[in-house]
């Protein structure tokens, strides 16, 4: 009884206590609560203040003149022009800004809805269904993103100019209504976030595959298919290459009108740059819109997974 009541009996150290999921948990929340250190906000700090840069240089240039540029007086606080700039930039005749944001802002979502529907039905054929040479075609549809984009130009402007296409927004539509990339995307994903079973269980309880994917896959699929098309609308947005050739400069897209600010002999930087923050302000406003659900449905399918 002695033996039992003594201090070395009594003493009981940490690795003596079994590793329970309690105590994982409550060291895992312990770790989780820690301030970050100086050096991560300096590194997140060093990452803002790159990724504001250019927005700041573009918005210096533009809120000067022609001469700002090339000054030898240069100066790191904004002009007072910016407004001027931008004004010329919406009244310019050869820009034509308004139809051209119209022609962007339509194009774009048209081409990520389209992108994020056929995806996410060929990510859920893909993942859930089986059927005869679906690795076989996976891997092809994998490696078409190894053929460059500028090889299919001359034979899709044939195509569209037989059809009667070119210098219509369609002929920058069609042919992004899918991708191979969106198509990886979602099927990695649904392969992962929903487990067979539950696929199973709905089978069981009567559920065709029709209203299985539509349940059970596209609840799953929203933070992929988010990401996704905000991805896909950006790239869309910025697209100037195909726009360029295949639509006619009196109803292009944006980054096509912008294009057009320079002239042959001579560039004004302070409107180009001053156009090139005005086709950013719709970007940053879908951003800030969409960037907390993004965020969140992201860390919801992070939790499920």
């Amino acid at each position: 009884m002695s033996s039992l009541n003594s201090p070395a009996a009594l003493t009981i150290t940490e690795s003596s206590i079994p590793d329970t999921p309690q105590r994982r948990r409550n060291r895992t929340t312990r770790i989780r609560g820690r301030r970050a250190g100086f050096w991560v906000y300096a590194g997140l700090g060093v990452v803002l203040l790159g990724s504001l840069f250019p927005f700041y240089w573009s918005f210096l240039i533009g809120s000067g003149d022609a001469t700002t540029i090339n000054s030898p007086d240069f100066s790191w606080w904004p002009g007072g022009n910016f407004l001027a700039n931008a004004g010329a930039v919406l009244n310019d005749p050869a820009v034509n800004f308004w139809p051209a944001l119209w022609n962007s802002i339509y194009s774009s979502a048209l081409i990520a809805a389209s992108v994020v529907i056929t995806s996410t039905l060929a990510g859920w054929a893909f993942s859930k269904l089986r059927f005869r040479g679906s690795k076989a075609l996976l891997v092809f549809v994998v490696a078409t993103m190894a053929v460059p984009t500028q090889l299919g130009v001359v034979p899709l402007y044939i195509l569209f100019a037989d059809l009667g296409w070119t210098g219509q927004i369609g002929a920058i539509i069609v042919p992004a209504i899918t991708s191979a990339f969106g198509v990886f995307w979602m099927t990695q994903y649904l392969r992962q976030a929903v487990p067979d079973e539950l696929i199973e269980a709905a089978r069981v309880d009567g559920a065709s595959m029709i209203r299985t994917f539509w349940t059970v896959g596209v609840v799953a699929a929203r933070p992929a298919a988010a990401m996704l098309g905000l991805f896909t609308f950006v790239t869309a947005w910025n697209n100037f290459f195909w726009p360029f050739i295949v639509l006619d400069r009196t109803d292009p897209t944006l980054p096509v009108a912008l294009s057009l600010l320079q002239s042959n002999y001579f560039v004004d930087y302070s409107i180009v740059l001053a156009g090139v923050l005005l086709s950013t302000i719709p970007l940053l406003l879908l951003f800030v819109v969409a960037g907390k659900q993004l965020v969140s449905g992201i860390m919801q399918g992070a939790v499920k997974g």
